[in-house]
């Protein structure tokens, strides 16, 4: 079924969209957080919660890309519970692979923020189509799957070295934009 029939099925209120949602991208909604989190139980109800953020979240958005949207739902919820798993005081790491990024998955509810995170978007999406389609490429995959660096090698074929460093100085060439365009200090 095709995203723009999904969406318009939320819009009539119909919960045969959460069905169409899981039938088509439920693997991929697996995939994604489970590159966040190690617990079966922890990946089902953020993947639950993200089917509800849909449901009460559609209408009144009206996404361009169902994919798109149920994927930074996904990425975000995913994130926050790693990071609230992994917390110090529960003995464990705080994971802070992507958290300048999470900024940018803000849920709408203050508008100026909103306003913020479409312009970094747009100051990312410049930096990225700028950038080499191998160095795009990994950035992608630590940056929006998380991917461990051994992943990307091996998915890749770089050296871990490589990826290391591409993602240094990336991080280093994005913040720059950023300050750049006035969105950080």
């Amino acid at each position: 079924m095709k995203d723009e029939r999904i969406v318009e099925m939320y819009w009539e209120r119909n919960e045969d969209a959460i069905r169409e949602t899981e039938k088509k991208y439920g693997d991929y909604c697996h995939y994604l957080a489970e590159n966040f989190l190690s617990s079966r139980e922890d990946r089902e109800e953020c993947i639950n919660d993200a089917m509800l953020a849909l449901w009460n979240n559609i209408p009144p958005e009206r996404p361009k890309s169902l994919f798109a949207y149920l994927s930074g739902i996904i990425r975000k919820l995913s994130a926050e519970r790693s990071r609230s798993n992994n917390a110090w005081k529960r003995g464990g790491q705080v994971q802070i692979v992507s958290e300048e990024f999470l900024m940018m998955l803000d849920d709408g509810s203050d508008l100026a923020a909103d306003y913020e995170a479409k312009r970094a978007s747009e100051v990312m999406n410049r930096f990225l189509e700028r950038s080499s389609a191998g160095d795009r490429t990994i950035f992608v995959m630590r940056f929006w799957f998380n991917e461990s660096y051994r992943d990307i090698c091996a998915r890749t074929g770089f050296a871990e070295g490589k990826v290391k460093v591409t993602v240094s100085r990336m991080r280093k060439k994005l913040r720059e934009a950023l300050k750049e365009e006035g969105i950080i200090v």
